[in-house]
Order: C-alpha cells, then sequence, then structure tokens
C-alpha cells in the first residue's frame, strides 16, 4: 500500500512570514527565540495551520453523530489500511526497551530527576503537566536544550547540587495538542498553533545536536481524534527533517490513544506514521475524559464515581486489547497507562497499599501484553520494573503471540456500572478546585491527595460533575444532583482552600478565580470541549513585543 485515504497536507510551500512575539521579557528568551528559531516557526505556521484548522473543524462530527443515535464503529471507508499486510518502521536500538517510562513537566529539578530516575525513557511534558505560562513555557526550552547537550544542572535551596548521571533516560517532548494555541507568538496577526510552536523549538534547537550525539527528536503526540491529524504530523516532521538535513524516518513519535475517536481509528493512525511511529500509548485518563465527553447528552450514559474507573472495567480492558493488538501485528510498542500515586512518607501503612496497588496494575499489564508503562514518580520506576522485569524478560513483547483477540465496538463501547455518590462529588471538586487553582499560578502538576494530579485527571473531574448536574443522576442516597448542590460544593472548597492557603503562603489572588472558572464549567448548558482553552485566557495576557 503506497499512501492512506486522506488529503495532502504538505503540497504548499512556505512564503515570507510576519512574525511577532508578543510577550513580557522573559529570562532565556534571547537563547530560545532566535531569528532562525521564530523563521522556521513561520514557515511551520505558513505550511500547516490551513491544514490545522480544517482538521480542527471536523472533530465536532463524531459527538454529533452519537446525539444523532449513531454508535461509533471502524470506519468502513478505511477497511483497506486494517486488513493490509504493512508494518512500522523498526524502532531505534536505544528504543528498543520501554518497559519503564516516567513523565512530568519541564521545570529544571523535574527534568534531571526524571533523566537520572533510571527509567528507560522520559517524557518532558508541554501538555497535560505543564502551565503555560509564558515564562515556564519558554524555560521548558532552555532546559531541555540543557539536558539535550548534557550540561543541565540546578543547586538546590540546601547547596545541594544536581547534574546528570553517565546515562540518563532518552528524552522525549510532549508538544501541546493540535486544539491549543501559543498565543504570545503571532504569525500575520494570530496566535500560532501551540504544537507547531512546542516542536518547532524543541526541532530547531535539539536536531542536529541529538543526531551527532548518537540519538534523535522523539516525540508524544497528544489528543489526537482522527488519522488525519497523525497524516498532518507526519507531514510536519517529513518538512523538519528535510529542513534540517535529517534522514527520512529520524524523527519518532509515540501517539496518546487518549481519545474515543481515535481507538476505532487507531490502527489508520499508526499507519499514517509507520515511517516516523515509535508506537502507541494507552492515555487512560484522557480517554476516560473523551468517552464521557462524546457521550455527555446521553442520560443512560451516566459513568459512577472516578474512583471506580479502573482498568479492570470491561471498557477499559477491550481498549488496552484493542491497543496492543493494534501495535503487535504492526511491530509497533504498545505501552500502558499512568500510576498516578506518590510515595507516601509519612504513612508507612498507607504509602504500603499505595506500592501494592502500583505493582498489582503494573503486572496486570505486562501480563496483558503491553511492551511498557508510565509513572509519574521517581519512587515508583524501581516498582514498575520490577513488574516487568519478572514477566518480560525481552526487551519488549512485540513478538509475543498469540496476540489478543479483536474486540468490538460493543466492548468499546460498554458503559461501566456503579454508584456516584456524595463522597465522588466532592472528591471532583476538591481535585477541581486545587488543580485549577495551582494551574493559575502557573503549576500544571500536583500531588493531591497523594496523587499525581495533571489536566488529564481534573478534565474527568469537571466533565462527571458537569454530567452528573446536566443529566439528573442520582446519588447512592437517592438524591438527585442538580447544579445549585454542585455549586455550593465548589464555594465550600474554595473557602477551604482559601482558608489554607492564608495559612500556609498568605493571601492568594488564584482561588476565587480557579472557582469561578470551575462553576462555569460545570453549569454553564454548552460543555467546555477543554478546559484549559477558557483557562488559558485567565492567564497574564500577551504583551507587546518585537517582530521578526
Amino acid at each position: 500500500m503506497e499512501s492512506a485515504p486522506g488529503r495532502p497536507v504538505d503540497a504548499r510551500s512556505p512564503r515570507s512570514s510576519r512574525v511577532r512575539v508578543v510577550a513580557p521579557s522573559v529570562p532565556h528568551a534571547a537563547r530560545v527565540l532566535t531569528t532562525g528559531a521564530i523563521e522556521f516557526l513561520g514557515k511551520l505556521a505558513h505550511r500547516f495551520e490551513a491544514r490545522r484548522q480544517e482538521i480542527l473543524a471536523h472533530r465536532a462530527e463524531f459527538h454529533e453523530r452519537i446525539v444523532r443515535g449513531h454508535r461509533p464503529t471502524f470506519p468502513e471507508s478505511t477497511s483497506q489500511v486494517r486488513e493490509g499486510d504493512w508494518q512500522v518502521a523498526p524502532p531505534p536500538a536505544e528504543l528498543a526497551d520501554r518497559r519503564v517510562e516516567i513523565t512530568g513537566p519541564t521545570d529544571r529539578r523535574m527534568v534531571i530527576h526524571a533523566l537520572n530516575s533510571g527509567a528507560c525513557v522520559y517524557m518532558a511534558d508541554f501538555e497535560d503537566a505543564h502551565s503555560p505560562v509564558w515564562a515556564r513555557t519558554i524555560e521548558g526550552h532552555a532546559n531541555l536544550m540543557d539536558a539535550v547537550r548534557g550540561t543541565i544542572e540546578d543547586v538546590g535551596p540546601e547547596g545541594d547540587r544536581l547534574t546528570l548521571v553517565d546515562r540518563p533516560a532518552v528524552l522525549f517532548a510532549r508538544p501541546r495538542g493540535w486544539h491549543l494555541d501559543e498565543r504570545h507568538v503571532e504569525i500575520d496577526g494570530r496566535p500560532i498553533s501551540a504544537s507547531l510552536f512546542d516542536f518547532g523549538l524543541y526541532l530547531f534547537h535539539n536536531a542536529s545536536e541529538l543526531v551527532a550525539r548518537g540519538h534523535a527528536p522523539y516525540f508524544y503526540l497528544p489528543k489526537i481524534e482522527h488519522f488525519p491529524e497523525a497524516e498532518l504530523w507526519d507531514a510536519v516532521f517529513r518538512f523538519g527533517e528535510a529542513q534540517f538535513g535529517l534522514a527520512r524516518g529520524t524523527i519518532r513519535a509515540t501517539v496518546l490513544i487518549e481519545t474515543l475517536p481515535a481507538i476505532f481509528e487507531a490502527e489508520e493512525i499508526l499507519y499514517s506514521l509507520r515511517e516516523h511511529s515509535a508506537g502507541l500509548n494507552c492515555g487512560r485518563w484522557d480517554y476516560i475524559f473523551s468517552f464521557i465527553k462524546q457521550f455527555r447528552d446521553d442520560a443512560s450514559a451516566i459513568f459512577p464515581d472516578r474512583a471506580e474507573l479502573t482498568m479492570d472495567r470491561p471498557f477499559l480492558l477491550a481498549y488496552a486489547r484493542h491497543l496492543i493488538r493494534t501495535c503487535h501485528r504492526r511491530g509497533a510498542h504498545a505501552i500502558g497507562g499512568m500510576a498516578a500515586q506518590v510515595p507516601i512518607r509519612s504513612d508507612p501503612e498507607a504509602n504500603a497499599k499505595a506500592i501494592a496497588a502500583v505493582l498489582a496494575d503494573k503486572e496486570r499489564e505486562v501480563t496483558l501484553g503491553h511492551d511498557g508503562t508510565w509513572v509519574a514518580h521517581p519512587g515508583l520506576v524501581a516498582i514498575a520494573r520490577r513488574a516487568f522485569d519478572a514477566r518480560m524478560p525481552g526487551p519488549n513483547q512485540i513478538a509475543r503471540r498469540p496476540l489478543p483477540d479483536a474486540v468490538s465496538p460493543h466492548e468499546l463501547l460498554e458503559i461501566p456500572n456503579g454508584a456516584v455518590t456524595d463522597g465522588g462529588v466532592r472528591t471532583n471538586v476538591r481535585v477541581a478546585v486545587r488543580y485549577l487553582e495551582a494551574w493559575l499560578r502557573g503549576i500544571g502538576s500536583v500531588s493531591i491527595d497523594h496523587r499525581m494530579e495533571d489536566a488529564a485527571t481534573v478534565e474527568i473531574a469537571r466533565a462527571q460533575l458537569w454530567q452528573w448536574a446536566h443529566r439528573s443522576a442520582r446519588l447512592a442516597s437517592g438524591e438527585t444532583i442538580t447544579i445549585p448542590y454542585i455549586a455550593e460544593a465548589i464555594r465550600r472548597e474554595a473557602e477551604i482552600v482559601r482558608a489554607e492557603r492564608a495559612r500556609e503562603t498568605g493571601p492568594v489572588a488564584t482561588v476565587r478565580p480557579a472557582a469561578r472558572l470551575l462553576e462555569e464549567l460545570v453549569t454553564n448548558a454548552a460543555f467546555q470541549e477543554f478546559f484549559t482553552n477558557p483557562a488559558y485566557r485567565l492567564l497574564e495576557p500577551p504583551t507587546p513585543g518585537g517582530t521578526a
């Protein structure tokens, strides 16, 4: 097969561009936003922005079909891809073994700790674990430049000096999703795609350096819904390779299958990136959010408390099985999901339970057939490795046979049963208020109740609250959930957080906006596709800057 169905996305040549940086002066900006880097961003935007807008415009169609009563299924128009005989490019040697991967924000100390953690891969995250405050975004890119060159170091408040170990984890970068803008850089008067901004800066500054050191530019791709979005990324990769004289297929990317539409096009997504593929990943938290979002208007599709949405639920088990089968048929890695637990040093008994839960989860993944897994904390790397070392003696399980049985659309769409409880409502409110308050302060990954919460888990929380309130879900006690009931829970939690912050650090200005944002997300009749879009508008506004 020569090409996947879909429209060509790289037929136009770049033209001259006017790029404006409309941002405050921040550290590292002169080093990161060089003239050459800005010119490359302009080329990317002019070549691919129109196609990005086209694919985003088509996303709503999937939900509209569900509203009209059509159940999602595997698309007939691409059956030749699913039935064809093809394989993705074999992985580079340094990506053969990915049994433990750690993810986290691009803060300087986090980058060093993650690279030194003993994990096989570190995914530096500009997406779910990142609050896109301009200074933090630019600092993150500077940190990765130093990490690639092996010069990154940091001195803590007690004088402790952190440097890289001799053999750190392999570095992946996760740019923001296609739906997000970076409003501090304008191309001909319009904000640049945050995806192209993050990708472009990382590639411009690091591609040649990585190759010279025997590595390559590796990426994780978030929030993809349909295979033309993967085709667009493939075109971006080919353009970047040509710009920097890289051999075709040098850039590799793992796609997070973290939306409901994507699981029905997983094979097409893998095919679209087959020269540049580094497998697929079970982005389970965003996947749960996407499922709830797509079925939000269906009163018969009420999801129970988040705590009940474990990976042994039939719909999530089918999702994992389908991803593994798809990857292993095509010679690709199938990476498992995130362990969000954080070590509990203050309570040995609770910590032991948390560690046991992580170990059981990773044993389930490796037994099912995953080739690797994710953790959010360096303290969990050894636990995950123990599970995979015991059950996966080789570098991966790509050649493992037999493959999992094929799954049906019915299995993927089975609505989980279970109760909605007052405790579940209050947990969602607690997590959402506290996370949004931190996010508005520029912190994108937050430990709450000994779990690492990020944008994906908070999306579950606010989507459930919206669905429960607007579809009159009933609590296990029999009481109907109403908008005033949830609004009062938000108000009470905001008062608790405000009092806590006042005792700890003095009054903070982000509690009220966070609570107000959550209330709007939950009470408005129109469901917001991603909370990050309205939340981004609450961060510092663009300011006049220079023109390149």
